[in-house]
């Protein structure tokens, strides 16, 4: 039974990093992420004055309560989402002037919920360009908090921005949630608090987070379950197995949910206590399927589709369309090159079962593109990538390890 090791979670480092550089005190972290992604939050960090120190497998972070150590600084986000919403948040609870910008691609994505809501909270915040997009201007004066209107539609990570930012005021906060997609983030973020010392109330949609700042503490990063979702794919749609040691019952992260499309889809699943696995059966059904709450699973389910014996449709994905790229459109695109039959809706995709065809995979610079035709690529050898190396974003060693796997089960593999 093939075990993969898969790197930490991306979604979890990078609250971890917030958390760490906000608690009282110094916090380990043990195992984080190393990509693309998570090294420009903790470089974005250093640039504001905190002190991490980096070996392989721990990070230290000096916690700095009071807010950055620097009066001015200026953080490029790169490629982040986590990084481009969330330091901005934490520096907002400091005193200082500080600038943050990021790459062409994370410049389109958007941030005005967050930013309207951080202005709400008494927060002096500037779009330099485009009103609710990077680059953006912070006068900090530290957050007196109260309460607070947020719509959640586009992306969970800007309630949990501001959960992560309710400790570091000088009230607390009371969130007033009007929609929210990916919700199982948000429930990382609170058990996440919780860790490292505070306790998020719920009462109905609003949001209850007590002042009194955090405390430092060792915290050990799971593997990353959308990355794992790859990885469980492939056994699904081989007939082979694979087990991730690291994820199972208790595991923070929702995504590991998209198990469960697998075996309603017909693939063997056991979750036990400290892992995951997967087998495929030979089948592969039809199925609607409702991902909301697991949207960035979407494309894996997407690039598996057509080897189903029923057309499988997947709804409630609006907000894949504001993703690293349009998502949906991207899967659309792609499945269409490889010869199969795809419609779409606003919030829908629908793909036609069929042998998929050898073709160039148009990435638009999303690491998740790549990973997810990455599967369709065992069953249909010939696929190449216009940008194999977008996966450094949250897993660069992706591809070495993609094709260890195949090679374990004997399936020629050609990879990047």
């Amino acid at each position: 039974m093939p075990a993969v090791a898969i790197p930490g979670s991306k979604s979890v480092t990078a609250r971890a990093l917030f958390l760490a550089a906000a608690a009282d005190g110094v916090t380990t972290l043990v195992r984080p992420l190393r990509s693309d992604d998570t090294e420009g939050f903790a470089e974005g960090l250093a640039r504001l004055g905190y002190r991490v120190g980096r070996t392989p497998d721990t990070w230290q972070v000096d916690g700095r309560p009071q807010g950055p150590a620097l009066p001015e600084a200026e953080v490029y986000c790169r490629d982040g989402a986590t990084t481009a919403r969330f330091l901005p948040t934490l520096a907002a609870a400091g005193h200082g002037s500080y600038r943050f910008d990021a790459s062409e691609q994370m410049r389109r994505r958007p941030l005005a919920p967050l930013t309207r809501a951080l202005r709400d909270l008494g927060v002096d915040l500037r779009h330099e360009e485009a009103e609710g997009h990077h680059p953006l201007r912070i006068e900090a004066a530290g957050v007196e908090g109260g309460e607070v209107t947020l719509d959640a539609g586009q992306s969970s990570q800007y309630l949990t921005a501001l959960l992560l930012l309710g400790p570091l005021t000088r009230k607390g906060l009371r969130i007033r949630v009007t929609d929210l997609v990916s919700a199982p983030y948000v429930e990382i973020t609170i058990a996440m608090m919780r860790s490292f010392g505070v306790a998020v109330a719920r009462e109905g949609d609003v949001f209850v987070v007590p002042s009194g700042g955090y405390r430092a503490t060792t915290y050990a990063i799971e593997p990353d379950a959308s990355t794992a979702s790859y990885f469980f794919a492939a056994a699904a749609v081989t007939g082979r197995e694979v087990t991730v040691p690291g994820l199972g019952r208790g595991a923070l992260q929702g995504d590991l949910g998209f198990v469960d499309v697998l075996r309603r889809m017909g693939a063997d699943v056991e979750i036990a206590e400290g892992s995951t696995t997967v087998r495929g059966t030979g089948t592969l059904r039809g199925l609607t399927v409702a991902m909301r709450d697991i949207s960035d699973t979407m494309p894996t389910l997407a690039a598996i589709a057509p080897f189903a014996n029923g057309p499988v449709r997947i709804e409630d994905v609006a907000n894949t369309r504001v993703k690293e790229c349009d998502r949906l459109d991207a899967c659309a695109e792609n499945l269409r090159r490889l010869g199969i039959e795809v419609a779409t809706g606003e919030d829908w995709i629908e793909i036609r079962p069929g042998t998929p065809a050898p073709a160039g995979i148009k990435t638009f610079g999303d690491h998740r593109i790549v990973m997810s035709f990455a599967v369709t690529g065992l069953r249909t050898p010939g696929i190449s990538f216009d940008d194999p190396g977008c996966v450094k974003k949250t897993f660069p060693g992706f591809h070495e390890a993609f094709g260890e796997l195949a090679a374990g089960w004997g399936i020629p593999f050609a990879g990047a």
